[in-house]
């Protein structure tokens, strides 16, 4: 049986954090800080795929005013290659296609040649266009 797709819940954070923390999770990111705003935000979306009432997969989408941005897309190791990923990830985008968002965008991590081929496989494609940032709490090395 399929898992079943539905909006994350505030009782889903514990789940959640297990299911993203060896694969999504930085050490300076705080993932339960990050549900909560998304659950707190109507342009921001977190939905989870549960199985026999356990998480396995979760997709957070964003919508920025301008394009839409995908964010902790996991899938549970027993699930992967099975096409629940891309389930996700389309789920997602139809969110995001329903508040009028023309373009989706996804961060990927210089070292991950294996989610830029899973992207890719999905018609994502590399963009002209560098990244910068500014942490306005401080560098995590001063935090930590």
């Amino acid at each position: 049986m399929e898992p079943a797709l539905r909006s994350a819940r505030d009782g889903d954070a514990s789940a959640l954090v297990t299911l993203w923390r060896d694969r999504v999770v930085r050490p300076w990111n705080d993932p339960v800080r990050d549900i909560e705003r998304a659950l707190a935000q109507p342009q921001t979306a977190l939905f989870v795929a549960e199985h026999e009432g356990r998480i396995v997969a979760s997709v957070m989408a964003g919508d920025d005013g301008h394009r839409g941005w995908l964010y902790y897309v996991a899938v549970a190791p027993a699930w992967r290659d099975k096409g629940l990923g891309t389930r996700m990830v389309r789920h997602a985008e139809a969110w995001l296609a329903g508040r009028g968002v023309p373009k989706t965008e996804v961060l990927i991590r210089a070292e991950n040649a294996a989610v830029r081929s899973f992207y890719a496989t999905l018609g994502y494609q590399p963009a002209e266009v560098s990244v910068m940032a500014r942490w306005l709490d401080g560098p995590p090395e001063e935090r930590a």
